[in-house]
């Protein structure tokens, strides 16, 4: 696969093409890329080659290059597209692509687009479900026979209708009100003798999910029984779509993306480095302000002890060294508990005895840790009292760290909040000020040995 330093001198290449008026090599230079490499390489040209580019671009070879782009690269680049070009690209792509892009338009602008488009039937019953729903992940492209149908039929079916690569070669079967009764695997269809009828080589135990599922469930569902197509039904249990593998990677990538932005309090996961600079500012300065108050609370226990530090200036020395020790175990404990949460390892009646797991986890690693650092503080300032206070606050601090680095992304997620959303901040401020206050509580307390 071409890294970013290979494709850039492409997208060079087909910028001078196209500046010269070589639109036709440059289309030509284009196509003969892959599909993903030509989303890259689209990403990379100026505005104006994108323009250029997109008027060439036929019909079918536009409808591949949306389906491959992100959903904002998509709706930014059929922005410059006439309404009835953009309806002829609508109805080659995907279904669920085509959805996406319907869903992000002005809502004048889509409704006109599904008035001129030739196949919007598709399309239709996809525009009423939620992005991170089954419903809203799932294609209307999928194979489905009637229980009745025999084996010959069946490849007979399948030759006629040639499904292109996206559409899984699974056969699913249905009853004759649409109700999903059982799925057909390719290698069963061929083995099976000509006049076997679906219904008895159909697997009958069919795993499904409803549109209403979370995406990410529907993600976790296919990885764990290992399914290539995962069928989607409604309430009536009519076999209405199919989430494939391809889907099942973007879902993956896009809770791996929302965790990793959450857990660094970015609350938009689609930013990215280049993104405007009001959309950065918006998605970061409200946790930027709430780290500023956590951060400003702190301070405030701190001061309550300026009388100590006065008298023992060498205290504000190791105080930053138990808080930020606290926040690194905090934070390991934090990313097992939200990834367990993520990947459906934990479970409620579970959530106790791991709470008491990480307490005694921190209990240890305090020990562990403040013994070391506590010796090390003995022999480097010659004060016995002072090890012993640094140990005995460390200890303490991993102690609090095992549990808030346990107790809260569990709490959020009782709260039906998602569990890394706030977990950064709230963990942080709870091992820096518990840090400072054991530490100069202890200090406080062995003052006259200090």
């Amino acid at each position: 696969m071409p890294d970013l330093e290979t494709l850039v001198p492409l997208s060079q290449q087909i910028e001078i093409l196209l500046e010269s008026g070589k639109n036709q090599e440059a289309v030509q230079f284009f196509l003969e890329l892959q599909v993903p490499d030509q989303a890259e390489v689209f990403n990379l040209l100026n505005e104006q080659a994108q323009e250029k580019l997109l008027v060439k671009l036929d019909i079918p070879a536009t409808a591949d290059l949306f389906d491959e782009l992100e959903d904002s690269e998509t709706l930014e680049a059929a922005d410059s597209i006439p309404l009835d070009r953009l309806a002829d690209i609508l109805d080659e792509m995907e279904p669920d692509e085509a959805a996406d892009l319907l869903g992000d338009l002005p809502p004048e602008l889509a409704s006109q687009a599904l008035e001129e488009m030739d196949d919007p039937e598709d399309v239709l019953p996809l525009l009423g479900f939620a992005d991170q729903t089954a419903g809203g992940r799932m294609t209307t492209s999928f194979l489905a026979l009637r229980r009745q149908t025999r084996a010959d039929k069946a490849l007979e079916f399948l030759r006629e209708v040639g499904p292109d690569g996206d559409v899984p070669y699974y056969l699913f079967v249905v009853d004759r009100e649409k109700r999903l009764s059982g799925v057909v695997g390719l290698r069963e269809l061929v083995l099976a003798e000509p006049v076997e009828m679906m219904e008895n080589i159909m697997n009958s135990d069919v795993i499904f999910v409803t549109t209403e599922t979370d995406q990410e469930e529907a993600a976790r569902t296919m990885a764990r029984y290992n399914l290539g197509a995962l069928p989607v039904v409604n309430d009536r249990r009519e076999l209405v779509g199919v989430i494939t593998g391809d889907d099942l990677v973007d879902v993956i990538d896009e809770e791996a993306t929302e965790d990793i932005y959450r857990l660094s309090n970015v609350s938009d996961a689609e930013l990215e480095p280049e993104s405007a600079v009001w959309l950065q500012i918006k998605g970061r300065l409200p946790w930027l302000y709430l780290s500023a108050l956590t951060a400003l609370f702190a301070a405030w226990i701190i001061s309550r002890f300026e009388h100590i530090i006065a008298q023992v200036a060498v205290l504000a020395v190791f105080q930053s060294l138990v808080a930020g020790l606290g926040g690194n175990a905090v934070t390991q404990n934090m990313a097992m508990v939200v990834r367990g949460l993520a990947l459906g390892k934990i479970p409620a009646n579970r959530a106790w005895p791991i709470i008491f797991r990480q307490a005694v986890i921190g209990l240890l690693l305090g020990i562990a840790v403040g013994g070391v650092v506590g010796l090390g503080a003995y022999f480097w300032r010659g004060n016995a009292a002072l090890g012993l206070v640094l140990g005995l606050a460390l200890v303490g601090n991993m102690v609090v760290a095992g549990l808030a680095g346990t107790l809260i992304p569990l709490g959020l997620r009782a709260l039906g909040q998602d569990p890394a959303l706030a977990s950064a901040v709230l963990v942080t401020t709870a091992t820096d000020s518990m840090g400072f206050l054991l530490f100069l509580s202890l200090a406080a307390a062995f003052i006259n040995y200090l």
